[in-house]
């Protein structure tokens, strides 16, 4: 007759992860107490299945920066049998990515405006960089990285050799600090200027969002941000499919 336990194995199997993480989520306490046989196996129920399978979709990275706290919560909450408080910490994660993509979308409709044409700075006289980021209300270093990195060249004062700021830097600078303050990486930032800069202003979101294949082990996430979010608000939902599974088999047991 066979046996009506899992084991460790089975639990792998069906998430398709190595025993050793399987273990881990119970070190972190993600999964609630697990009995032993009398040889001291452990005797994973279909109940401890689907908690993993919540664990799973919970805490493995990429997730939204900042709420890594939030998420283990949650996967906590769920192990210590209050899926009540995992479904409200679910909305709650869904909110915030949600959040972040609208955050994302304006950025990208800021740039569009600006590729079509738009000014989007209305000083016409020129500063030298402390007085530029100032003005732009950033760091001397932030303007340095961002031309060291490529995402613009500014022209110089003939007499001094001095950075000039004018109005064209502003308006590409404005779409920069926006689009990083957004969440996108400096790399997908470089690839969309580098599009822009030959003439092709009909793609730039996809240009953000679809790296080349040589870029896409440096920022997963941060180099395709509105994809990944996209993708993270799916995997959030589906969170919350199996926090109201899990509560469908509670009362019907």
């Amino acid at each position: 007759m066979a046996s009506k336990y899992l084991k460790t194995s089975d639990i792998a199997k069906a998430l398709g992860v190595h025993v050793n993480t399987v273990r881990l989520y119970e070190e972190w306490g993600f999964l609630p107490p697990i009995p032993r046989s009398p040889s001291g196996y452990r005797q994973y129920t279909p109940w401890h299945l689907e908690q993993a399978r919540l664990v799973h979709l919970t805490v493995r990275w990429p997730y939204l920066p900042g709420n890594r706290e939030l998420l283990f919560e949650l996967a906590t909450s769920a192990a210590n049998d209050d899926l009540g408080m995992a479904m409200e910490l679910a909305y709650q994660y869904l909110a915030h990515v949600r959040v972040e993509r609208t955050i994302a979308e304006a950025a990208i409709e800021y740039l569009e405006r600006w590729a079509a044409g738009h000014l989007l700075d209305s000083s016409r006289r020129k500063m030298h960089i402390r007085e530029a980021a100032q003005h732009l209300n950033v760091t001397v270093d932030m303007l340095r990285n961002w031309e060291r990195n490529g995402l613009i060249e500014i022209p110089r004062d003939p007499n001094n050799g001095y950075r000039l700021y004018g109005t064209a830097e502003f308006g590409r600078l404005r779409v920069i600090r926006t689009l990083v303050k957004s969440g996108y990486s400096l790399m997908a930032i470089l690839r969309m200027l580098r599009q822009f800069d030959a003439g092709k202003t009909d793609n730039l979101r996809d240009a953000l969002n679809v790296p080349r294949e040589e870029d896409e082990l440096i920022d997963v996430i941060a180099d395709r941000w509105l994809v990944g979010l996209l993708e993270l608000e799916e995997r959030a939902q589906a969170i919350i499919r199996q926090i109201g599974r899990m509560i469908e088999m509670a009362h019907a047991k």
